[in-house]
């Protein structure tokens, strides 16, 4: 059980490090040494999230911040996030954020809709106690 938060937190660490790098699921195994199939699922039974969606949400926060913070063209903003164009950074931004980058800048309100996840053992704890409830109601 402690090896595979040891593991979780790896792969977390590695996200952060490469945010503004290309990652794959499949980088990412080979970085930390076990298969992304297993990598995924102690993950998310770890956070709740998948590592796609956490590497996902994770970019889109920064970029939520740089629109804010910086005067960084939306176009580059984009690209350090991961996205090869303004349309499917617009569309994803959209989706988490409720407003394209151009009215998010101008709104100039940033609030982080995924921070870093902390591997505390009383967030790990309280975590699984919920999904055991969780299951137990359902």
């Amino acid at each position: 059980m402690r090896d595979q938060k040891e593991v979780v937190k790896k792969v977390i660490d590695y996200i952060e490090k490469n945010l503004e790098k290309e990652i794959t699921l499949d980088n990412i195994a080979k970085n930390i040494g076990y298969s992304k199939f297993y990598l995924n699922r102690i993950f998310t039974e770890y956070t709740g999230i998948t590592m796609y969606k956490y590497l996902q949400n994770r970019r889109l926060t920064v970029a939520a911040e740089k629109l804010v913070k910086t005067d960084k063209p939306i176009m580059q903003i984009a690209f350090e996030a991961g996205y090869d164009t303004q349309q499917s950074f617009s569309f994803a931004l959209k989706q988490i954020y409720l407003y394209p980058p151009k009215i998010y800048r101008n709104i100039g309100c940033f609030m982080p809709k995924q921070n870093r996840i902390s591997m505390c053992s009383s967030y790990i704890s309280s975590y699984k106690f919920f999904v055991q409830i969780k299951e137990i109601a359902a």
